[in-house]
């Protein structure tokens, strides 16, 4: 052992330096250079840090640095969260996202353009005038619809969920209260 190498080291290293830090890690624990200033000094993780993903060696574990556009990754080519300005798609972090596809400012991604679905017309309502259906000729009917699915911020609006048009009823006289 080099005489600057030490065996007694703290924090998870198994080999330090009193300039350098940690030289290696005990096993399952990650290597990382973090800088100081101008200096770098080695230190031993149980998981690397944002904006660095772990690689696992036979030897050692290594934290690698993600891309430059990227805060966290799975692998330097697969992001798996963006930095600010950014949004995510497919493990890539875009400027813009692609045709057919809208930025979701919330979660800064790129997500599928959702258009309004509403559900089939219910039937005509009776004909009713003031709420009564007797003692008119003239009145209207309406009918109504669910929406099924919201939009999405570029998706199609959604259509009306009421029609209403006017009717014509044989006129019958309304019966009386209480009479038959």
């Amino acid at each position: 052992v080099h005489p600057n190498v030490s065996q007694g080291c703290q924090g998870g290293c198994a080999t330090c330096s009193d300039y350098n830090g940690c030289l290696s890690c005990k096993p399952r624990l990650f290597f990382v250079l973090e800088r100081i200033g101008m200096k770098q000094i080695g230190v031993c993780l149980s998981s690397c840090p944002s904006g660095y993903y772990g690689t696992r060696y036979p030897d050692i574990n290594k934290c690698a640095k993600c891309k430059a556009d990227c805060d966290t990754c799975f692998t330097r080519n697969f992001c798996t969260k963006c930095k600010s300005g950014f949004y995510l798609y497919s493990g890539k972090c875009l400027e813009k996202c692609p045709d057919g596809l809208e930025a979701n400012n919330h979660t800064m991604e790129c997500t599928s353009i959702v258009h309004c679905e509403a559900s089939e017309w219910s039937p005509w309502s009776p004909c009713t005038k003031k709420g009564k259906t007797c003692g008119f000729k003239r009145g209207n009917e309406v009918r109504v619809r669910e929406i099924a699915q919201h939009p999405s911020a570029r998706g199609n609006p959604c259509p009306a969920t009421s029609e209403s048009r006017k009717c014509i009823v044989q006129r019958k006289r309304c019966q009386k209260e209480g009479k038959g």
